[in-house]
């Protein structure tokens, strides 16, 4: 008896003695954790925001509930401009929120982000759950005014481009039925014309060749002679080439470097 006593009183310390080494290593793990994020913090001041990340995820892997390491990951990533996978950062904190001013600030992020990817509706829907949570934030309900004008701007562009889209394709329809109607009409003419026998090529009458030969004297002058009106449209043509040549002169002339002033403010 005194023998099973004394094995349960090894097993219990042996126990006790594992779950305290455990703690232990969570406590130092945290402060571990803790001691990476002030870094991060350091560095993000710096705007060293990909550093600043490396410190954020290595804090996360010693504390993977560190929701301020997920929270400040998200905002180095969103100032690197990876809006897309800040989104998620934001996301989980904000389940992890413990209040509300907390849910808002997380929220009034996602919809930064979403705004900065062009994606007004979901930046709508963000802002107005971070004034859910905050209603006495004018700073989110500025953003929320803009993400709907934009998305109104949106809305409007989509709708002028399908109506544009559509009428293309009824002009195009209408383009089309028109050219299948005078084919059709050219075809039930011709066969018309070969039932009537309209389609022959009709003969043209020989033109009498003294009466060509009179008309092409009339119209050109005599070799050596030219004609008054000859005379006075060649003069007008040679003044017009001229001022045509002075003109580009003066354009040449004219034509220099840009000078670039600076001012001195």
């Amino acid at each position: 008896m005194k023998q099973i006593q004394t094995v349960l009183f090894l097993l219990l310390i042996l126990l006790s003695s594992k779950e305290i080494c455990a703690q232990k290593d969570t406590i130092v793990a945290q402060r571990e954790a803790r001691a990476l994020v002030r870094a991060g913090n350091k560095l993000y001041e710096k705007e060293k925001y990909d550093a600043a990340a490396i410190a954020y995820r290595k804090a996360l892997d010693k504390n993977s509930q560190y929701k301020k390491a997920t929270y400040n990951l998200g905002n180095s990533m969103y100032q690197n401009k990876n809006y897309k996978e800040a989104v998620p950062q934001y996301e989980l904190a904000v389940k992890t929120a413990k209040d509300k001013f907390e849910k808002a600030d997380g929220y009034h992020n996602i919809g930064n982000a979403m705004l900065e990817q062009k994606q007004y509706q979901a930046a709508v829907d963000a802002f107005k759950n971070a004034l859910r949570n905050d209603p006495t934030d004018d700073e989110t309900r500025y953003n929320l005014a803009v993400a709907q004008k934009l998305l109104e701007k949106e809305k409007q562009d989509q709708k002028k481009d399908k109506d544009k889209d559509k009428k293309d394709q009824d002009k195009k329809d209408k383009d089309n039925k028109n050219k299948d109607k005078d084919n059709k009409d050219g075809k039930n003419k011709d066969k018309k014309d070969d039932k009537d026998g309209k389609g022959d090529e009709k003969k043209e009458k020989p033109k009498n060749p003294k009466e060509k030969e009179k008309k092409d004297q009339k119209q050109k002058p005599q070799q050596g002679q030219m004609s008054p009106q000859q005379i006075k449209q060649l003069l007008e043509s040679l003044n017009n080439e001229e001022k045509k040549t002075q003109k580009k002169m003066n354009a040449k002339k004219a034509k220099g470097k840009k000078i670039k002033q600076e001012k001195d403010w």
